[in-house]
């Protein structure tokens, strides 16, 4: 028998790796990868047959045969039975190939969604609840049009949190919301295309009675004196830049919330007093809403007496220079040019501006 002489072991040869692959490696699909993920997050053929929808049989003829062929391919099964009414058990081997399956699932299904948005088969719109309403005028102009040609027309609730790592990471093509910025100033306009709907000053909505609060404004530096309930999103924002990033240490907050409507829902039920920063519009709708239920809310006017002076944007946004690598009819530039014409119809204050050349 011949043996190899001493020196490094020749580079292999992928096509050759390719064609020499294991029949039981290449009986594999997608399909039995995908019910062996839920069956690893839900612990059983059973609790995996009712998310998938199918038989217990069928799910639990594909984990068996995965094992048989992974016991040929690495000499040892994926998964074995604990007993009647326990969940599976995953083996090294299984473990490893659920995560392999998760990642090779995951990047097919980002590729093909990749395919489907440059070829207009598919957008994705990122929204928040304040500008829901923009969107849906714009969605009548396109909605007969999106569905003779079958495009799929996609929703995502995006919090500010979460709005430009979305944008950024290709999980949504377009962004409609609000962020906080310097007066006179459009954020992020050097890595997106922008197109402005409205600005607008916060207001403070307050639940507290006017013996208690006998002020028809508040100053910024004051707002350490008062209680502050906190969503999530802008309101945060505006504190932070105001009052730094460690102000849920120096101010008087009283609750801190995911989402501003649950804001409200306290304050009208008295769960929580306080106040909380709003845009106008929201903090109108909250106390004629509450004087409907017989509740007391107001708003106070907040002055601008610290740096920076700040205000909310609504506006439109999309990856810089995407949409000119697309022709006109693509989904992402009618759907563009339906929401400028709505903000163009909106009759804000400010003419609409886009920060891309065309604008």
């Amino acid at each position: 028998m011949s043996r190899r002489p001493p020196g490094p072991v020749p580079a292999a040869d992928p096509l050759a790796e390719l064609l020499d692959c294991a029949p039981a490696l290449l009986d594999t699909t997608l399909d039995q990868l995908r019910t062996l993920v839920v069956v690893h997050e839900t612990g059983s053929a059973l609790h995996a047959s009712r998310m998938l929808d199918r038989e217990q049989s069928s799910v639990q003829k594909q984990v068996d045969t995965l094992n048989r062929n992974f016991q040929k391919l690495c000499g040892e099964t994926l998964v074995t039975k604990q007993g009647r009414g326990k969940d599976f058990l995953f083996t090294a081997t299984g473990e490893m190939v659920v995560e392999n399956a998760r990642r090779t699932l995951g990047r097919w299904l980002d590729e093909i969604h990749s395919s489907r948005r440059r070829t207009g088969r598919t957008i994705t719109v990122g929204t928040t609840e304040c500008t829901l309403r923009l969107l849906a005028r714009a969605w009548d102009r396109l909605s007969d049009e999106f569905t003779r040609r079958d495009i799929d027309f996609r929703l995502a609730h995006v919090r500010t949190g979460d709005f430009w790592s979305r944008l950024e990471a290709g999980q949504v093509d377009l962004l409609c919301g609000s962020v906080v910025t310097q007066v006179g100033d459009i954020t992020r306009h050097d890595k997106y295309d922008v197109m402005e709907w409205r600005r607008g000053s916060p207001v403070i909505l307050t639940n507290l009675p006017v013996p208690e609060l006998p002020v028809s404004s508040v100053g910024t530096s004051r707002l350490g004196e008062l209680p502050l309930i906190v969503p999530a999103g802008p309101a945060a924002d505006f504190l932070s830049l105001w009052h730094g990033p460690g102000f849920r240490g120096r101010l008087n907050i009283v609750a801190e919330i995911d989402d501003l409507q649950y804001g409200i829902a306290l304050m009208r039920s008295r769960l929580a007093r306080g106040c909380m920063i709003a845009t106008r519009a929201l903090g109108r709708q909250a106390v004629d809403g509450a004087a409907a239920e017989g509740a007391e809310m107001r708003l106070l006017e907040l002055t601008h007496d610290t740096e920076p002076k700040l205000e909310m944007v609504s506006a439109v946004f999309a990856r810089k220079g995407e949409r000119d690598r697309y022709e006109p009819d693509h989904p992402l530039n009618l759907l563009w040019e339906a929401l400028r014409t709505e903000t163009a119809d909106t009759g804000r204050p400010s003419a609409p501006r886009t920060s891309d050349a065309g604008g």
